[in-house]
């Protein structure tokens, strides 16, 4: 890739050169980036390089779906601010194509019927993602206030204690998890 030009206001006369470092994961020395979607796919093999591909040959399936799920999660909760981008452009990603590939692969195995794996695996990203999300925000995310009364919010609160984002993955990763087994139990 060719240098990029960078003029500086003062003095006229000098050019500076800045050439974008371009040997991270998911690029050859020498490769081209295709504008914000190439940035926005190496940030997404950036991150898919740390959710555990192995999680998804581990059995029985749903054991494999909930530690590929924890894997996930954790990956991107390290890198939060990345999400909101990534969520807004298709995947293209190679390794997080394969990643899919295995997931339904996995899933299939399992015996779902190929209409029921892509709704839960985009449930299941939407909740490692808002998960991974809720791990970035303050512990204490309701402020209450005496200008609005709120006796059972306050309670409710005051019962969570540590871990509340932790606790709630693992109540909406167990309440989806159920849901997938009913889908396999139905005739």
């Amino acid at each position: 890739m060719a240098p990029t030009a960078i003029r500086p206001p003062l003095p006229a006369t000098r050019e500076l050169t800045f050439t974008p470092p371009l040997k991270g994961p998911g690029t050859l020395p020498g490769s081209r980036v295709d504008g914000r979607d190439g940035i926005v796919e190496l940030l997404r093999e950036r991150v898919a390089t740390a959710i555990d591909p192995a999680t998804l040959d581990l059995a029985p399936w749903d054991t494999a779906v909930e530690s590929w799920a924890r894997s996930y999660r954790a990956a991107f909760a390290a890198h939060p601010r990345a999400i909101p981008l990534l969520m807004t452009s298709p995947v293209r990603a190679p390794r997080v194509l394969e990643q899919y590939e295995r997931a339904v692969t996995v899933l299939l195995a399992a015996g779902f019927a190929p209409a029921d794996v892509m709704p839960l695996l985009i449930a299941l990203e939407n909740l490692v993602l808002g998960s991974a999300l809720d791990l970035a925000a303050p512990e204490t995310m309701w402020e209450l206030t005496t200008e609005t009364p709120t006796p059972h919010l306050a309670e409710a609160l005051a019962a969570v204690g540590a871990g509340r984002a932790d606790r709630a993955f693992e109540v909406g990763l167990t309440g989806l998890m159920d849901h997938a087994r009913a889908l396999l139990r139905r005739p």
